[in-house]
């Protein structure tokens, strides 16, 4: 809580007119007469504070009490002074508003327009826009309003609301409307003042009423934003709503296939339109690539983005959050005006302070109602006496002089009756007694006037019992309002944690890299030169030189790099899996040293040398590996007479891969001739671990929810869903899952799997079948053709076995155990099963197994590697064959 800014007293008090006038004590200066100073900083500072809490209070920001704005109140209050259960006229609501609001009918239509939108406290009628479009409202004369049933129940009481003169002075306006929910926080509030700002996010009814309820009781409560325009939020930093907060928002993408995403819901405070903008603005700076996009909008969200030839729908969902509106941060900032002063709370603050005022409020109107209850049992006791004891009728009475005798007469004669009356009899009860016509007297009936007596006593005793209850009676008063309204307000906004998603990754890769080794230049504008690899304009590319020397540096159009370059490429940071192979000669004649590293990250722009650093250093050898590829080199060495061996091998997964700066093993110290690739290998840093995460229903390689396990590259991942479909798909990161998944693992084609389903094609009997998955990347459903076959039970165990317990008429049968394994046999995914029984089965239960497959003993797994590939760079000659060749041209020389 925050209170710094508090605006003096006698300012906080005082009305600001419309026009030039300012306050009503400001007299303009005296300018012809030179005796009298004016200090204009100070005359800035007093009217610029003036200004600044008239906004602060009377216009921007909201009431804690009620949760509205000054013109929401006085619309709302105008509305409950015109309502006679029939819709009026908005031009009409507005004009009548004006007698409140010392502003124009545009703010105030405006106004009413946005609460309409909110679907809460306003029953509109006629065209008031979409707020998924953005289109906006017919004009005020053609749309109709009136309150909502719920605005008629918990708003206004004028009996418990604190009045105060209009603008004007001719009209009363409530400082406050007497509302008895957290109207607030359920419809959420943006609003900018003079150097403060509020912005509370709209939350969900029920989940509003459960929260209070939970205050009442004592126990602890979250609450979190709820939108009307759906989509997803990730709360993980809302910061219970508190300024320095934030939540991220995003869209709803569904795949219809692998060509067409369609967007369903939107983040807040955005609209299809702008959506689309922004999806453009990205396709025109090449960040993804789209065909077409059609806005089919109506009374809900559908964008349809149709993608371009070959692009990846998974990929173009991320990129959609990553450069477009589709994903939207926003920093809440609940700021709301108690005791005349601007606060900064939480939004749980904000739930108990209403929660607090509800109890009060509720609490004054019971006080109210138990005080006219007992006003009517003292005068229904009072002329039940009045006219049974036939006062009216006595002499004395009918021959009183004058009204104090009278009243004197039948005082006296009430005298002995006291002791029976709730309070003191007064004159005014008197001469009330006094004003009773003889209709009303003949018409008199005792035993109605004892019923209404004991039923009024009897709610006097109910009231007194809520009274001592006021808490239980709030409680009940908020699930009352749940039952009564609840229902229209299921929550839309999807909680989940989101995933980072690194745009280098997801942005579409729209232009070529070239090369021109001769004048040493990079770039994508390069076209008639030697092709290197697809990037974009966020990539960073990474420079190999021969002399050892390596740089990484942004993607641009052009771009001198300098000569005798080795090798360029796609730089990817923290990429720990790209490995490059080198061999390197230290100096002119030194040693050669082999090494095997990674570049996972490094300052841009700045040199990075693979060698010792010895002047006239040179690699004799480079390969990059993008899976830690490690391969066999055929070393030749320069003639010499003392060496007997001048060719050798040696295996590049033999050395360990170690940091870019490390010097390196001696390969060799002799003087070498050549360098060659002799054959290729394999990965030597093995399977790479997956995990599947569901909050974000993504897979990651970082430890995040379910391990699924080691899998090389042709591993596939089974995705079954709820629905019955199921799919196979790569153990790529940037793939996306459906809601419904049910179970992601790493893929078997021998594993068995066993089904309790109804048949829909088989007048819905219970059938058991046995299968196994396909490797199939187009959704099948093992559940067959008919959608109305629902799936009772799916299993993975070996040997499962089933309890089947009867129900309905064939309750009295007894329990049928099943093993599966021994019902029926292993068949296709699309077979038909077998069915269990013809009568009604009431719950299918799975049995701990009483038998396990037993442990394979010496079988050897069946995984096949592909053989290495054997090149020869010397095409079969013998080493003498090479010997001579060496010599002769060293003689040529």
């Amino acid at each position: 809580m925050s209170e710094d800014f508090e605006a003096p007293k006698d300012d906080l008090d005082k009305e600001l007119p419309e026009g030039n006038e300012g306050h009503s004590d400001y007299k303009p200066a005296d300018s012809h007469n030179e005796s009298v100073k004016h200090q204009l900083t100070g005359m800035y500072q007093n009217w610029f504070l003036d200004y600044a809490s008239y906004v602060i209070l009377e216009r921007a920001v909201p009431h804690i009490n009620d949760g509205l704005k000054p013109v929401q109140r006085r619309i709302l209050h105008s509305m409950r002074r015109l309502d006679d259960g029939r819709y009026n006229k908005v031009a009409n609501i507005v004009g009548h508003t004006m007698q409140f609001h010392p502003h124009g009918d545009q703010s105030i239509g405006d106004a009413l327009v946005q609460l309409g939108q909110k679907d809460l406290l306003i029953d509109c009628q006629g065209n008031w826009g979409n707020i998924l479009t953005g289109d906006g409202a017919a004009a005020p004369r053609y749309i109709e309003a009136r309150l909502s049933k719920f605005a008629l129940d918990v708003v206004f009481n004028p009996k418990t609301t604190e009045w105060k003169l209009s603008y004007d002075g001719r009209n009363k306006e409530p400082v406050t409307l007497p509302v008895k929910f957290p109207l607030l926080l359920a419809q959420g509030v943006e609003g900018i003042a003079v150097g403060l700002s509020s912005k509370i996010l709209p939350h969900n009814f029920n989940e509003l009423c459960d929260a209070s309820v939970q205050y009442l009781q004592g126990e602890s409560f979250k609450l979190y934003p709820d939108f009307p325009t759906g989509g997803s939020i990730d709360v993980s930093k809302y910061n219970d709503g508190e300024r320095g907060g934030s939540v991220k928002i995003r869209s709803k993408i569904n795949k219809i296939d692998n060509k067409t995403l369609a967007i369903t819901e939107i983040p807040y405070g955005k609209t299809t339109s702008s959506v689309i903008d922004s999806i453009l603005k990205a396709v025109d700076k090449g960040k993804i690539k789209v065909r077409k996009v059609d806005d089919n909008t109506s009374a809900n969200v559908e964008i349809l983005i149709h993608l371009a030839p070959g692009t990846s729908s998974d990929k173009t969902i991320d990129a959609l959050y990553a450069f477009t509106d589709c994903e939207v941060s926003i920093s809440p900032n609940c700021c709301v005006i108690d005791d005349r002063k601007p606060h900064f709370l939480t939004i749980s603050d904000v739930l108990k302070k209403s929660a607090d005022n509800t109890l009060h409020l509720l609490r004054q109107e019971l006080q109210i109602r138990k005080s006219e209850l007992l006003e009517n049992l003292h005068f229904a006791s009072l002329e039940k006496i009045f006219i049974e004891e036939r006062i009216y009728k006595d002499i004395e009475f009918e021959e009183s002089k004058d009204m104090d005798a009278a009243c004197e007469y039948i005082d006296d004669r009430l005298t002995p009756f006291y002791p029976q009356f709730i309070r003191e009899v007064t004159k005014e009860d008197i001469l009330k007694l006094m004003e009773i016509k003889m209709g009303r007297i003949l018409r008199f009936n005792s035993d109605k006037a004892d019923e209404f007596i004991a039923k009024t006593k009897g709610e006097v005793t109910e009231i007194d019992n809520h009274l001592a209850n006021i808490v239980d009676y709030t409680i009940e008063w908020y699930r009352m309002l749940k039952e009564k309204y609840g229902k229209n307000f299921p929550r839309r906004t999807e909680l989940r944690n989101f995933d980072t998603i690194e745009v280098t990754k997801v942005v579409e890769a729209n232009e070529k890299l070239y090369i021109n080794r001769e004048e040493g230049f990079i770039g994508t504008s390069l076209k008639k030169d030697e092709f290197v690899a697809c990037c974009s304009d966020l990539d960073d590319v990474i420079i190999f030189y021969r002399d050892g020397k390596y740089i990484i540096t942004p993607v641009a159009e052009k771009k001198f790099i300098g000569k005798n370059v080795l090798y360029v490429n796609v730089f990817k940071k923290n990429d720990k899996r790209t490995i490059y192979n080198v061999t390197y000669r230290d100096g002119l004649e030194g040693t050669t040293y082999i090494k095997r590293f990674a570049v996972t990250s490094i300052v841009r722009d700045r040199e990075y040398d693979v060698t010792l650093g010895t002047l006239e250093s040179r690699i004799s050898y480079f390969s990059a590996n993008p899976n830690g590829e490690a391969e066999i080199i055929k070393v030749t060495l320069k003639p010499n007479p003392r060496v007997r061996r001048i060719i050798f091998e040696r295996d590049f997964s033999e050395i360990s891969i170690k940091g870019r700066q490390a010097q390196g093993v001696i390969l060799t110290r002799l003087p070498v001739h050549k360098i060659a690739l002799k054959q290729r290998g394999g990965s030597t840093l093995g399977g790479r671990k997956v995990w599947f995460d569901r909050d974000v229903l993504r897979l990651n390689y970082d430890g995040r929810g379910e391990y699924l396990g080691e899998f090389q590259s042709d591993d596939t991942i089974l995705v079954v869903l709820n629905t019955g479909e199921f799919y196979t798909t790569s153990f790529d990161v940037s793939n996306h899952y459906e809601s419904n998944v049910s179970i992601v693992e790493k893929f078997d084609p021998n594993k068995v799997w066993t089904a309790v389903l109804y048949d829909a094609d088989q007048q819905n009997y219970p059938y058991l079948k046995r299968f196994c998955f396909e490797n199939t990347s187009r959704k099948q459903n093992y559940l067959g053709d008919n959608k109305a076959t629902r799936l009772i039970l799916l299993t993975d165990e070996y040997y499962p076995r089933f309890e089947i317990i009867f129900g309905g008429h064939d309750s009295f049968r007894e329990t049928m155990i099943i093993d599966a394994e021994e019902f029926i046999a292993v068949k296709g995914y699309k077979a038909k099963g077998k069915r269990i029984t013809t009568y009604t089965i009431e719950t299918v239960n799975e049995l701990e197994p009483t038998r396990f497959p037993e442990p394979a003993e010496t079988k050897e797994e069946e995984e096949r590697e592909e053989e290495s590939e054997i090149l020869d760079p010397d095409h079969g000659k013998s080493e003498g064959d090479i010997l001579d060749e060496l010599t002769g041209q060293m003689k040529l020389f």
